[in-house]
């Protein structure tokens, strides 16, 4: 057989080296268990790919590795430049590599063959056509065991031998697939070996293509499926190139010499991307780590591979420190910021933005390196050209400071390219919160806008200086001359787009107004409905929204729907109406006011503060529209002659109508003072009415000692009665609804007392030249017949009741004044009183609280039979019908003798009882009284005293009952003693009968059963 590679020389060559130092053989064997157990323990299928890439790199044809386990071996086919002397040789070596001197070769450190140690005694390779090589494990321990001299190494390596250091020549290999140039035969050691391989295939990802670009496919045979693996479906950017003599110097000083004759560079990034083309996570078998361009254990936390030729430490597993990494570290982060440039500009350019903190010492200085670049790389898309970088002139610098020194421009804004502004992420703002509506129409507002779709709050946003613009900052932003030329309808499509769910960020929001202003925030603004819109309100000085910009949202932020009627009922509005008398140019505010009123369907009296309103009267001059008549009203033909009160200009009332220009205050009748909540003390119940103090203290009268100024809920008054002439025509006009409401008294503290206008007309000459209160309802209580004189026809008595016109004896009576006005009236003496009217008012005077009433200085009375006026200090009260035979000489205030007492004290008058003791002072004899008597009144006294001349006082009476004793002379007196000692003072008649007619009784007593 012939030694196609020079195995026996290779042979030969090895063990005559381990004869002469039995160290090296003990120095290889521990070197390749080293590199077998420790760096490349897991690499067996980078290692064969990292081969099959190397060879197709060196035939110049594309490299297709297949794998394919079958049972307990592993089988590698390869296409590429065929296995050679040299190959055997690198392979048969450590540290020695055969491809020092090819460009882009994957492996560089002859080491890598190492790993089939890990699995296999027993691997072979041939190329197609050529003989084939193999090693054993068992055939060089058999010529290990031959030498004497390694006979005490290998005893103690328990006969162990290196593997790769002796290679035998091996038939050519007959299953090489077709199509494929090279074979590599690896009969796996164990069980272990096995699950090993099969965990290593099923592991095998894209990322070995990526690192090896001479490798386009590997195609994986398992279990009889066949799955390929291809590096499609990754964006990648690659960078390479060559060390210069000076650069070797500097950056290989600290490096292996065969690390210096390749002074070559190369480096590759690669991310895998979605069916949307934008960038994706790592397939969970790509290994999070730097790829060496095989797999290290230098951990590397990004969602991108990185494939560098870092100079590697002996373990082959870790980035050897020194320059040389340094200078790959800062390429490495060039090529970083090259990927996320060529990437398409989404948010998913956000997830590669790395964070600050890396996973082990490598990966935190590769992600440094690209912080520092990223934040000035243009890279993101914008909705607006970012703002201009600009400076101030440095004062601590200048020579003389310059306090009006300018901006300078430094580096004006770059144009649009074809797909926009890409702009820096310093130069870029992103909104915290809106919709892509709102970002388009802002855009032109803030400087370098992302467009929507990337996420304010995303970590990535601060790594690359990007400014957050939260919601209020866009409202400030919507500031200056931009804004100042914006179409109302331009703000209404800004509001159609503003989240609802952040009013406080939109309370500076500004809103263009119908008279040309643009103001900040919508409180206070109003937005006209209720045809409202049309009318020009500018001289009201309010905040009325434009109409075209009208819009919910300004409602929901604090704007005011509003209609006539409320923009009326507005502060400002009331304050021009207030001030527009004293106004320069009082016209446009009435035109506004006016237009409102009509616009509004106001009613008179409705608004009463719109009495202030300025309006032009027919004279010329400038009046309150409550001191205007209207010329054809019912007011004017009322008043007297001469009024403070004018006419309205004729042109108003053209221009209005009545109807409006009553509604704003002008005078059709007369004008009602309304208002709510109006305590009842000087201060605050001054509404320039006439009498209005004599009123109050008038009321306040009428009301229980209070703490506190009582309180009217609802205060109404008709006001300019005094300078009403034609009283017939007015009052017709008063007693009719609305104004007849002013007229009904108000309850206060729970007493019932007129009102203003009730009393002013009750104490003025209004009916007919006399006072209401002089006067009586024709036809009303009889008892007040004579007393007044009755009210003219004309008005129904509702309405007379309520002006004060008399109604009846107890309304009288119960009336403030009242019964002081009656004793009055009964004094006078041309009035004329019957007995039996006059016996009435005292029974009614009688119940009269006598704290109502100061003691009259003269009364009506009865004298002598005659009903006369006579001085109080002269009459007296009859207090018992037996005292009247010793006051016959006096006046007498006569009524019954139960209600004496309470007239005695009313009207301050002595009682009869008073002026005389009332004794009997004759003799007489005791008598029974008829046993018939006693029928008729069972509780009388059984005897009585019979006088022949009867004197009580010295004064010759008829009866007296005294001391419990009945004295009289005659049957008249006994039957009037008798039926007032027993209480039945009105059977004395029927008694005086009986004892003239005994007979009578049986009739007298069934009259009495009758009554």
């Amino acid at each position: 057989m012939t030694d196609t590679y020079g195995t026996d020389r290779m042979r030969a060559a090895v063990l005559s080296a381990w004869t002469a130092s039995p160290a090296r053989f003990r120095e290889d064997a521990n070197a390749e268990e080293d590199f077998a157990l420790g760096g490349y323990r897991d690499r067996l299928i980078v290692e064969l790919a990292q081969n099959a890439a190397d060879a197709a790199l060196r035939a110049g044809v594309p490299g297709v590795l297949r794998l394919t386990l079958q049972g307990d071996v592993l089988l590698a086919a390869n296409t590429g430049a065929p296995l050679d002397a040299t190959g055997v040789e690198s392979l048969s070596t450590l540290r020695v590599s055969g491809k020092r001197d090819e460009v882009g070769a994957a492996g560089r450190f002859g080491v890598g063959f190492a790993a089939v140690v890990s699995v296999c005694d027993a691997p072979s390779i041939g190329s197609r056509g050529l003989g084939a090589v193999r090693w054993s494990r068992t055939e060089t321990a058999a010529l290990v065991a031959e030498i004497p001299a390694l006979a005490g190494e290998l005893a103690d390596r328990s006969g162990h031998v290196p593997l790769l250091r002796l290679p035998f020549d091996e038939p050519p290999l007959l299953d090489i697939p077709e199509g494929f140039d090279t074979l590599v035969r690896l009969p796996l050691r164990d069980q272990a070996s096995v699950d090993a391989v099969r965990r290593m295939l099923t592991e095998t990802s894209p990322a070995l293509l990526l690192g090896m670009p001479a490798l386009e496919a590997i195609e994986i045979e398992l279990d009889g499926v066949v799955r390929g693996v291809a590096g499609e479906g990754w964006h990648v950017v690659s960078q390479s190139g060559e060390f210069t003599a000076e650069q070797v110097a500097e950056l290989f000083a600290d490096r292996p010499t065969e690390e210096r004759a390749r002074p070559y560079w190369s480096l590759r990034w690669a991310v895998p991307l979605t069916g949307t083309g934008e960038p994706g996570p790592l397939p969970t078998t790509v290994p999070q780590v730097v790829h060496a361009p095989t797999p290290s254990d230098e951990p590397l936390d990004l969602p991108a591979l990185l494939i560098a030729s870092f100079p590697m430490a002996t373990d082959r597993r870790h980035v050897a420190k020194g320059p040389l990494a340094d200078f790959l570290v800062e390429r490495a982060a060039d090529a970083y910021v090259r990927l996320l440039r060529e990437l398409p500009r989404t948010s998913k350019l956000l997830d590669l933005v790395p964070a600050l903190m890396g996973k082990g010492e490598l990966d935190a200085r590769i992600r440094r390196a690209v912080l520092g670049r990223l934040p000035g790389t243009p890279l993101l898309p914008a909705l607006s050209a970012p703002a201009p970088a600009v400076q101030t002139p440095s004062f601590a610098d200048a020579t003389v400071y310059e306090p009006d020194a300018q901006w300078e421009v430094e580096h004006p804004a770059p144009e649009p390219d074809g797909d926009g502004w890409v702009i820096s992420g310093r130069e870029a703002s992103v909104v915290v919160a809106g919709s892509a509506e709102l970002l388009t129409t802002v855009a032109d507002f803030v400087p370098g806008l992302l467009p929507a779709g990337w996420p304010a709050r995303h970590p990535a946003m601060t790594s690359l200086g990007v400014r957050k613009v939260e919601l209020a900052d866009v409202v400030d932003l919507l500031s200056g001359e931009a804004v100042e030329t914006r179409e109302p309808s331009w703000w209404r499509s800004l509001y159609e787009v503003l989240p609802a769910d952040d009013p406080e960020s939109l309370g500076a929001l500004p809103v263009p107004l119908s008279d040309g202003r643009l103001v900040r925030g919508p409180r206070g603004t109003l937005i006209l409905t209720d045809g409202g819109a049309e009318l020009d309100l500018t001289p009201l000085g309010l905040r009325i929204v434009h109409p075209e910009a009208a819009h919910p949202t300004l409602l929901r932020l604090g704007a005011a729907e509003a209609t006539p009627r409320t923009i009326l009922e507005d502060p400002l509005t009331k304050a021009a109406v207030a001030q527009s008398l004293d106004s320069s140019d009082p016209e446009p505010v009435a035109r506004a006011v006016l237009s409102l009123v009509g616009a509004a369907g106001l009613v008179p009296g409705e608004a009463p503060w719109l009495a202030e309103l300025a309006l032009r009267g027919a004279d010329g001059e400038l009046y309150p529209a409550g001191e205007l008549m209207l010329a054809d009203g019912a007011l004017a033909g009322l008043l007297e002659a001469d009024t403070h009160l004018g006419v309205a200009a004729a042109e108003l009332e053209e221009a209005y109508g009545a109807g409006v220009l009553a509604a704003a205050g002008v005078l059709d009748g007369f004008a009602v003072v309304q208002e709510s909540d109006v305590l009842l003390d000087s201060d605050d119940c001054d509404h320039d009415l006439d009498g209005e103090d004599e009123w109050l203290d008038h009321v306040l009268d009428l009301l229980p000692d209070l703490d506190v100024p009582p309180l009217v809920p609802e205060f109404a008054a008709v006001r300019d009665l005094e300078l009403v002439a034609d009283w017939p025509a007015a009052l017709a006009l008063l007693t009719r609804p609305p104004l007849r409401a002013a007229l009904h008294p108000l309850r206060v503290a729970g007493v019932e007392v007129p009102s203003y206008t009730a009393w002013w007309l009750a104490n003025h000459s209004v009916l007919g030249g006399r006072k209401p209160q002089e006067l009586r309802l024709p036809g009303a209580d009889p008892l007040l017949q004579g007393l007044y004189d009755d009210a003219p026809a004309g008005l129904d008595e509702a309405a007379l009741s309520m002006l004060g016109v008399r109604t009846t004896l107890s309304d009288l009576l119960a009336s403030h004044g009242g019964p002081e006005e009656l004793l009055d009236l009964m004094a006078d003496e041309s009035i004329t009183v019957d007995r039996a009217q006059l016996r009435a008012l005292w029974v009614a005077l009688a119940g009269v609280d006598p704290s109502r009433v100061a003691p009259p200085s003269r009364v009506r009375a009865v004298l002598g039979g005659s009903i006369v006026v006579a001085a109080a200090e002269d009459a007296v009260v009859v207090e018992a019908p037996d005292l009247l035979q010793l006051v016959t000489d006096r006046p007498l205030v006569l009524a019954p003798y139960d209600l004496a007492e309470s007239l005695s004290e009313l009207l301050d008058l002595p009682l009869a009882g008073e002026l005389t003791s009332g004794a009997v002072t004759s003799q007489g004899a005791e008598r029974e009284v008829p046993a018939a008597v006693l029928a008729l009144l069972p509780s009388a006294p059984p005897t009585y005293v019979e006088h022949e001349k009867l004197l009580v006082d010295g004064v010759e009476c008829a009866w007296r009952f005294f001391d419990g004793a009945v004295h009289c002379t005659g049957v008249d007196g006994l039957a009037r003693g008798l039926a007032w000692a027993t209480g039945q003072w009105n059977d004395r008649l029927a008694v005086a009968a009986l004892l003239r007619d005994p007979d009578s009784v049986p009739l007298l007593l069934a009259e009495a059963d009758l009554s």
